[in-house]
């Protein structure tokens, strides 16, 4: 590598660095937003992530980061790059194209309004009130549309959000997986419904304290490899996962008494997002390259976690006499089998986190044509509470009593992420796809969450997926694990395969 380059390469990497630390110090102001700060000191907080958050964009899009990448962009010095370098630059100018169509202004007051929106949500979350939240969302809305026309669309204005989340996914892409897998889990769903057993699971509705919950918690996520001298479990209205670093990964819960399975769940899922983002390669640290490879990647193994390994037969054919020890009273007299399906049973939910793994893709689905339709000017955020209702009618057959239950119930369009809600559906597909290949690959792979052996199967996903962090694109890193791109059909042949034998089908 010759001098100049070798130059400008430190110049670069110093530089991004600094980007990189401005965002970890906004993400533990974010993170102690959602855990708790003084009500009173949410507009200062805001201002304060708004001016960082600017700072941040000022370098990202600077004189200073247009001559590197114009530089490292010519092709003689483009094929001296080093993959990670050659990543970072990548990135880097995805960013810089993006940020530099934006008004530095501009930025500045939608960062400023979604750290103020999310408390905003809060409240209106809490006390059942849409016309609070209201006003936030249409400026979010409306500036979302406004990146929009800047960044330009083909097709679908929506396709240009999902490639925020999503590279290379679109609109056309999405309606198709959502046809297939509305083709079969409908009708399995259906079919469960109208099956002569049904899982009981009133045992789960008694009174569990929250102490233990956290106890039991803090024990699992041990047990499948979650490093606390990396990490915390704190407790949030939502449930959620700030990565700062690999050596700074936080996560929370949100703890029910009378339905303590919810905060194991997302202390699973979020223990899952909490993996990744800890085992990412120390050589990425300080680049745009230490992050997940996209959210649906991102969501696969929270997923994971959550539901191909926490609510398999095996998990709980381990730690179901830890939990009996933790609650003794409540568990007693519930076999391991009865409470395997009674976390197991298929019922439409009004609340999204708390659904089972059947009905869970269709919640997404609500969002994502009532998102759409938003972006695309079709509907109102007026028109939300009730256009909310006719979809939960329409693909779960319930109504929600009330916004809380509905429209105000997830934080992610306080937060301005539109576009995000089907990586949770990519993620499911994802995660089944990657369980397929896990295992062949995996020797005994059962026998492992059977006995409990959950840091082998950690280590397995950290060699295959979290190490490179962004250094791939997920399309890559899927076809480069499993041999074939997105396939929907390992998926729908886990749910009918295990809910069949449930239901006795």
């Amino acid at each position: 590598m010759s001098e100049e380059l070798n130059d400008r390469k430190n110049g670069f990497l110093e530089l991004v660095k600094r980007i990189r630390y401005h965002n970890d110090a906004i993400a533990v102001l974010h993170w102690d937003l959602g855990t708790g700060a003084p009500r009173k000191g949410v507009p200062q907080r805001a201002e304060v992530i708004g001016m960082l958050s600017a700072e941040a964009f000022k370098l990202s899009t600077s004189d200073e980061m247009g001559n590197y990448l114009s530089y490292f962009n010519e092709p003689d010095n483009s094929s001296r790059l080093d993959p990670i370098m050659k990543a970072a630059v990548r990135e880097c100018r995805k960013e810089y194209d993006k940020y530099k169509k934006i008004p530095e202004e501009m930025y500045k007051g939608y960062v400023i309004l979604t750290s103020e929106a999310e408390s905003v949500w809060e409240d209106a979350k809490k006390n059942n009130d849409f016309e609070l939240f209201k006003p936030y969302l249409e400026k979010i809305v409306d500036y979302n549309v406004q990146f929009i026309e800047l960044w330009g669309y083909k097709e679908n204005k929506y396709n240009t959000l999902l490639d925020l989340y999503e590279p290379g996914m679109t609109v056309e892409k999405l309606d198709a997986i959502f046809t297939e897998l509305r083709s079969r889990i409908v009708p399995l769903a259906a079919k469960i419904k109208e099956a002569a057993y049904q899982p009981e699971d009133q045992f789960l509705k008694q009174y569990f304290d929250r102490l233990k919950q956290e106890e039991f918690n803090l024990y699992i996520l041990g047990r499948m490899g979650y490093d606390f001298d990396a990490g915390r479990l704190d407790e949030s209205e939502h449930p959620f996962t700030t990565g700062i670093n690999p050596g700074d990964v936080r996560i929370t819960t949100h703890y029910y008494p009378n339905n303590f399975i919810s905060s194991v769940m997302s202390s699973l899922h979020e223990g899952g997002h909490a993996l990744y983002e800890q085992n990412i390669c120390a050589d990425l640290n300080g680049t745009l390259l230490c992050e997940g490879a996209s959210m649906g990647l991102h969501e696969s193994q929270s997923r994971f976690w959550e539901n191909i390994i926490g609510r398999s037969r095996s998990f709980w054919q381990k730690y179901y006499s830890e939990l009996q020890k933790v609650f003794p009273e409540q568990l007693k007299d519930v076999s391991q089998d009865d409470f395997y399906k009674a976390i197991n049973k298929v019922k439409p939910s009004l609340i999204r986190i708390e659904a089972d793994e059947v009905t869970y893709n269709l919640h997404i689905m609500i969002r994502y044509e009532i998102e759409k339709a938003l972006i695309n000017g079709e509907i109102k955020v007026a028109d939300l509470p009730e256009a909310w209702k006719e979809k939960m009618k329409e693909y779960l057959g319930i109504v929600p009593p009330d916004d809380s239950k509905g429209v105000l119930q997830d934080v992610h369009w306080a937060g301005g992420s539109f576009g995000y809600f089907p990586s949770y559906t990519l993620g499911n597909i994802y995660s089944a796809q990657l369980y397929n290949t896990a295992r062949k690959e995996i020797k005994d792979f059962d026998s492992l969450v059977l006995n409990g052996e959950l840091f082998k199967i950690k280590e397995w996903l950290a060699e295959k997926i979290h190490k490179h962090g962004k250094l791939l694109k997920p399309s890559e890193i899927l076809m480069q694990v499993t041999g074939e791109e997105i396939n929907p059909e390992y998926m729908i042949d886990y749910l009918e395969n295990k809910y069949k034998e449930i239901y006795k089908l």
